[in-house]
């Protein structure tokens, strides 16, 4: 084992992480608004085939992250529609979403498979190796976890949002529109998550196949709630998710004799201890940090 390389290793787990981080931040600021999106795998998967398909026929870098983020916005949208507009069940719209996202990208993405980006998609980034890239998303997602901590803690718009989420009948009878707030956070998630989607088919790949999100967008909710939606924990647990992952190829080819199925399901497996032992503790003592209206629908006013 060459532990020289360890450095190494803790910076790819890092570009691994990205993508769930992202992904995090906006499903931790809708569900903090009282909203329970479970169609963050389908978002992604969403972003990641428009952002290719746009950069890949003429729309470069740019275009490709426009193109996620109209997407994500859209798709976010109806769902926004459904939950926050109709009153409809948010289990089963966002377990539909997700069903949904993964037909329409394997359907659009279907003469895209296997295709790779043209290098004229990453000519600005020529002089760093492309290398760039990965860690402009890294510091992306390192700045949106700044920002979000700061937005829910400090920022008087943070305080609405948690109070929408925490009680959404004391938060409408004070005047703030719940409604409007929460649909404002689904579609900043939804944006946020195609984003994450579009740093798979763009940058950590780069190159489409049908879903090839590998179920991170369920990691994602996951994580959420090991995070005890607190965005610093957040962190911590789409690194160790990320490391988890990137060990699994470095152990293979370091020559570790254990199979390779199971090194491919440790990731999995660590999370699952994770939260089993954080709902232990959750049981134990709730988190203050729990949205105690998620998931319930505002009742219609009277």
């Amino acid at each position: 084992m060459d532990w020289v390389l360890l450095p190494l290793l803790f910076y790819a787990a890092a570009h691994s992480a990205a993508p769930l981080l992202i992904a995090g931040l906006g499903e931790l600021i809708t569900e903090k608004s009282g909203v329970l999106n479970l169609g963050v795998e389908g978002m992604m998967l969403i972003g990641a085939v428009f952002a290719f398909i746009a950069a890949h026929d003429g729309g470069g870098f740019a275009g490709g992250l426009l193109a996620a983020a109209a997407a994500g916005f859209a798709v976010a949208g109806l769902f926004a529609f459904l939950t926050v507009g109709l009153r409809a069940n948010q289990v089963a719209c966002g377990l539909a979403l997700a069903i949904f996202g993964g037909g329409l990208s394997a359907f659009a993405g279907l003469s895209y498979e296997g295709k790779s980006l043209p290098d004229s998609v990453f000519a600005f980034a020529d002089f760093a190796h492309k290398k760039f890239v990965h860690d402009l998303f890294l510091l992306f997602a390192l700045f949106m976890l700044a920002a979000t901590w700061w937005f829910l803690n400090r920022s008087r718009a943070g305080l609405i949002l948690r109070a929408a989420g925490e009680n959404h009948d004391a938060a409408r009878q004070t005047g703030y529109p719940v409604s409007w707030i929460r649909a404002a956070a689904v579609l900043y998630g939804g944006v946020m998550c195609a984003l994450a989607g579009a740093y798979l088919s763009l940058v950590y790949t780069p190159l489409w196949a049908q879903g090839m999100s590998a179920g991170r967008g369920w990691i994602v909710l996951a994580l959420v709630v090991f995070a005890s939606w607190r965005p610093g924990r957040l962190l911590l647990g789409a690194f160790l998710f990320g490391f988890m992952g990137i060990l699994n190829f470095t152990l293979q080819n370091w020559g570790a004799t254990v199979a390779p199925e199971f090194l491919a399901m440790a990731p999995y497996l660590a999370t699952i201890a994770v939260l089993a032992a954080i709902s232990w503790k959750m049981r134990r003592r709730r988190s203050r940090d729990f949205p105690s209206c998620l998931g319930k629908p505002l009742p219609l006013s009277r």
